[in-house]
């Protein structure tokens, strides 16, 4: 995991959500929505800070 960790930017995306989950866009985007982890909006953009993703992943 720490590996995978530090292959990421500091600030992920929805595809990057995708590949890390291995999850397909549509599941990516209802997960990000859901409200379980704090995302950034930026325009149409979606935005989640690396650390907050992994903290939520490994629980």
């Amino acid at each position: 995991m720490i590996l995978m960790y530090q292959s990421y930017p500091e600030v992920l995306n929805v595809a990057d959500i995708q590949n890390i989950l291995g999850i397909g866009r549509r599941q990516a985007y209802e997960l990000v929505n859901s409200g379980q982890f704090h995302v950034v909006r930026v325009g149409k953009s979606i935005r989640i800070l690396k650390g907050v993703f992994f903290k939520w992943l490994n629980g």
